[in-house]
């Protein structure tokens, strides 16, 4: 059984002791940890009865109880408890980002290293999704040919007037970029961004829809249409277009309605309904590789790439231009 200590018990931290607790075999949630006393009740009421409670997350880490560490706290609170985490030796599940800066990430990737030890597993849920591993698997194939371009659509029905322009590439399309680099496992070198006409429905401060455009070292074109108040659902698209023919990656299957002259099919309106399976698939994945003291998933490295793709979108959102998209250092044969 691994013993699993959850920090941060918002919304999506409760999720996933939900998540660990209900539907996770080999798991049990034996401590949580935040900030907010009433967040730790809420969670803890979750775990069960037996459920440690801590303020601090160094407490919980520290703990000889907890055996792995799940950090679900905002993307800025990451860096100090991965790096106690790693001290301690503990094995790690940090939903993205890594860190919200690459030198914070390159500090996490160099702590982790000098351990010596795969601990660090990011939350990139979409690499467990049935439709993306079925285009997965059809390009590992070869059948197709070489992957030329993908034209990927990533739509919210709406979000509040808090959302930013830079949230486009942060929160929403980050998901692209690492999901798109994993099926071609091909690096990104540029980036560029084109604003259209702006909907009726996006806020003073927001510019949406956007047009992402990233090109790899070896030339594929990832192109992706972000538009979060598109209104009509969460409608998340993948197609691959390569030498010999095209992948698109099958949608959620839900009933066709014929009713008054019309025919319908249901779309989902959130990711935790589109993407509820692959959330238990990580996870489940993650706590089955404990006992191997393996990290199949996403690891420290893969949020490194995303977080210096996402700046570079960011950067062009403002420049106009294309940006250049360059590590500051080699991949570590760690991660090889």
């Amino acid at each position: 059984m691994l013993h699993v200590g959850v920090i941060g018990c918002g919304g999506m931290g409760r999720s996933h002791i939900d998540r660990l607790t209900n539907r996770t075999q080999g798991a049990e949630v034996v401590a949580v940890a935040d900030m907010v006393d009433a967040l730790v009740e809420k969670g803890a009421a979750i775990a069960g009865p037996n459920c440690k409670k801590y303020k601090s997350e160094a407490d919980l880490i520290n703990d000889p109880a907890v055996d792995a560490v799940f950090i679900v706290t905002p993307g800025f609170a990451h860096k100090e408890a991965l790096l106690m985490a790693i001290k301690a030796g503990k094995r790690i599940f940090c939903e993205k980002p890594l860190c919200t800066t690459a030198e914070d990430c390159l500090e996490v990737i160099d702590a982790e290293v000098k351990s010596g030890k795969h601990l660090i597993q990011l939350g990139f849920m979409r690499r467990y999704d049935k439709g993306y591993n079925e285009v997965k698997a059809a390009l590992d194939s070869g059948e197709y040919g070489s992957p030329l371009l993908l034209h990927c659509t990533h739509r919210n029905p709406e979000v509040p007037d808090s959302y930013t322009t830079a949230m486009a590439v942060h929160d929403t399309a980050i998901h692209e970029i690492d999901v798109t680099h994993w099926l071609v496992n091909d690096d990104f070198v540029s980036a560029q961004v084109i604003m259209p006409k702006v909907t009726k429905y996006a806020h003073t401060e927001l510019a949406d829809p956007q047009l992402m455009i990233l090109q790899t070292k070896s030339g594929i074109v990832v192109e992706d249409e972000v538009f979060v108040n598109c209104k009509f659902g969460y409608d998340i698209n993948c197609q691959v277009v390569c030498e010999d023919g095209v992948i698109e990656m099958p949608q959620p299957l839900y009933p066709t309605y014929r009713k008054n002259a019309q025919i319908s099919q249901t779309i989902d309106t959130d990711c935790f309904v589109r993407f509820y399976g692959a959330y238990d698939e990580e996870v489940q994945n993650w706590v089955n590789e404990a006992a191997e003291g393996v990290i199949g998933g996403p690891n420290a490295w893969d949020g490194y790439l995303a977080a210096i793709t996402a700046d570079a979108l960011v950067r062009a959102q403002t420049s106009g231009k294309v940006e250049t998209i360059t590590p500051a250092k080699e991949k570590p044969a760690f991660y090889a």
